[in-house]
């Protein structure tokens, strides 16, 4: 299996650490995507997302020549797409595949018999059937093509794609044992065999879970607002039965996995699917219930100093020790924010923001009147947990402090 060349389309979160694990395995591998920065950024060995042990890894197989980075598809013997699927706006969002569709049309040209087509791409139940119909509609070659999502956590992503179990879904039964027997070549833990809509609706379906479950935690939170109930005290005291485990609440969901994943079957099955929406609705008002409280303090703040106060908020990312801000509720809450009132932003995982100038901890805290924790980095955890705020409020969403706010 290792004597064949692999065309990884989409070199972003997924797809370049993917295409790096396989060119360290003993593929010859190329990385493909129509990105003019990132192809150049890459080709200088400079990886342009933060995840821990891929640049050296990335570095030791670009110099050896095993992954070779580039904007158009090369002939290969497999072809695994890594592409966005963004959502559309509105009240419910539609999954958009046109760089799905894009990356299937260009391979269209190369697909050759025996080749292997497989879309990692999150999409919607039925998707790789679609596209095989389309590969073969012009096409007598007989080759495999299938659905393999991917499970890993941002942080975690190089040993997550070696080492997290694969569910693999063919079109057919030959395509799905080719296939596994591909992810077997550089994957430790079990392949998991399926039909190719089975496997697409499973990646739905764990994170649909992972959201309804989040949004258990928040709308408890919420309740316990109206009764002045600490839920963190609540939950925890609930956890002590045997059978029950209740999330901690946040300040919503973000990533592009979680808070995106569920509306690719609510869009579709708006009648059956009432409670995964209905998880998604909770999730995305608890990020506007923070921007509630953060406003009510800026209100009282006003009318007792007769000014706005200065806002450090720490944190723009998703999740913790990442640079990723897609979909991030912190974000959100800082956007929204930063129309009322002077605000300092703290964000140690990205060296820039487009919008906002980003500064020291420390001299955020100092300068500020109202310090908002909003994402519980490792560094912030270090540096404030048993700090004294002197002169300044605090309003902790996520623990860092001994002072975590009641959310």
């Amino acid at each position: 299996m290792k004597n064949k060349t692999v065309c990884v389309i989409g070199m972003g979160y997924i797809g370049l650490p993917t295409a790096t694990i396989l060119a360290d395995c003993g593929y010859s591998v190329y990385g493909i995507d129509n990105n003019n920065d990132v192809v150049e950024h890459l080709k200088k060995g400079r990886i342009h997302i933060n995840e821990p042990k891929l640049d050296e890894l990335f570095k030791k197989v670009i110099k050896n020549g095993s992954l070779t980075i580039d904007k158009k598809i090369k002939p290969s013997d497999i072809y695994l797409i890594c592409v966005p699927t963004p959502l559309s706006e509105g009240n419910t969002p539609q999954p958009d595949l046109s760089y799905v569709f894009d990356a299937t049309n260009q391979i269209s040209v190369h697909v050759k018999s025996g080749d292997i087509v497989i879309l990692e791409s999150t999409s919607p139940v039925g998707t790789t059937e679609i596209l095989y119909e389309s590969l073969t509609e012009d096409n007598i070659a007989s080759f495999s093509m299938g659905y393999c999502p991917e499970r890993v956590m941002p942080g975690n992503i190089i040993e997550e794609l070696v080492s997290n179990a694969r569910v693999v879904g063919g079109v057919n039964n030959q395509s799905t044992t080719i296939i596994s027997e591909f992810y077997k070549s550089f994957v430790k833990s079990e392949i998991h065999p399926t039909d190719s809509k089975t496997a697409e609706m499973c990646k739905l379906v764990e994170n649909s879970f992972r959201d309804v479950n989040i949004a258990f935690a928040n709308e408890i939170s919420l309740v316990c607002q109206n009764y002045d109930i600490n839920p963190g005290e609540l939950i925890s005291l609930a956890n002590r039965h045997p059978r029950v485990n209740i999330l901690n609440p946040g300040i919503g969901v973000g990533g592009h996995c979680i808070a995106v994943d569920p509306w690719f079957l609510i869009s579709s099955n708006t009648e059956s699917a009432r409670l995964m929406k209905q998880a998604r609705e909770t999730n995305l008002y608890k990020t506007q219930n923070v921007i509630k409280m953060i406003k009510k303090y800026i209100s009282d703040y006003e009318e007792l100093n007769y000014k706005k106060p200065r806002i450090a908020f720490f944190g723009l990312s998703y999740k913790p020790d990442s640079d990723d801000l897609r979909c991030s509720p912190a974000l959100d809450i800082v956007e929204s924010i930063s129309e009322f009132t002077n605000t300092l932003v703290v964000e140690p995982n990205i060296d820039k923001h487009d919008k906002f100038e980003l500064f020291d901890g420390d001299y955020a805290r100092k300068n500020s009147d109202l310090c908002v924790f909003l994402v519980s980095h490792s560094i912030f955890l270090r540096e404030f947990t048993d700090l004294v705020f002197e002169g300044c409020k605090i309003l902790d969403f996520c623990g860092v402090t001994n002072e975590a706010a009641d959310i």
